[in-house]
């Protein structure tokens, strides 16, 4: 379930480098970019139904919370 980022080049360290150095920054790059949207599509999964609920028990008329919850 926790992946982790290395940030190791896994190229040889010679002369010419620099192109595997590029190429592991972008592999970097890709793989936070997987991570932090699997992270944000979890958060949304979870915190929008409480959002709603919270936003709705400070609305106008503050309805009670088995009023929210109730599908009538």
């Amino acid at each position: 379930m926790a992946s982790r980022v290395s940030l190791k080049s896994k190229g040889k360290g010679g002369k010419g480098s620099k192109g595997s150095d590029e190429k592991s920054a972008v592999q970097c790059l890709k793989e936070w970019s997987t991570w932090t949207m699997k992270k944000a599509k979890v958060v949304t999964h979870y915190g929008f139904i409480p959002l709603v609920i919270i936003i709705g028990m400070n609305s106008d008329p503050k309805p009670q919370l088995y009023q929210l919850l109730s599908p009538v």
